[in-house]
């Protein structure tokens, strides 16, 4: 239920980002080509827009099996073996994530707010930006662990259809 929630949650942060960058995008060229007044903001609002879907949308495809993934080795071993190996492979991202992600996610969020970085043309801190690497590391995290607890508690047929 909760992890329901947080998918809709997830996927409706991504549709209303694609839609801004959109329109972001669509008032930048009409300003600059039609009005022949440059919007300033435009430009690093859709940078940092595209930022924040990149970065979320990593975990959206993540949850949804949608990653690349070299599984030749996994599909031919038993599914005991199967359900082993890719515990290990969410175990790593687990720690890549938390590590990575997560932890250092957070101090770059941290020094940059402690540092008073402000974007240019915006004029909004840089860590509010950077914000979203600990948010995505911990949503995969989370991923992670429900993947595990579904690759354990699947049918064998279910197995197959994993990666």
């Amino acid at each position: 239920m909760i992890i329901k929630t947080l998918d809709k949650l997830l996927a409706g942060t991504l549709i209303i980002a694609m839609t801004s960058i959109l329109f972001t995008v669509i008032w930048q060229v009409i300003s600059r080509y039609i009005l022949q007044d440059p919007a300033s903001v435009t430009e690093e609002l859709s940078r940092f827009f595209l930022i924040w879907i990149g970065i979320l949308g990593a975990a959206y495809a993540y949850r949804q099996h949608a990653h690349l993934g070299f599984n030749l080795l996994v599909e031919r071993q038993s599914p005991v073996v199967k359900r082993v190996l890719l515990t290990l492979v969410e175990v790593c991202v687990i720690i890549f994530c938390a590590m990575v992600m997560g932890y250092g996610g957070t101090e770059l969020v941290m020094l940059t707010l402690e540092l008073d970085q402000i974007s240019a043309a915006l004029g909004i801190k840089m860590g509010l930006i950077y914000l979203v690497l600990p948010l995505s590391g911990g949503l995969i995290v989370i991923y992670s662990i429900v993947n595990i607890f579904t690759l354990w508690h699947s049918p064998e047929k279910e197995l197959n259809e994993w990666n």
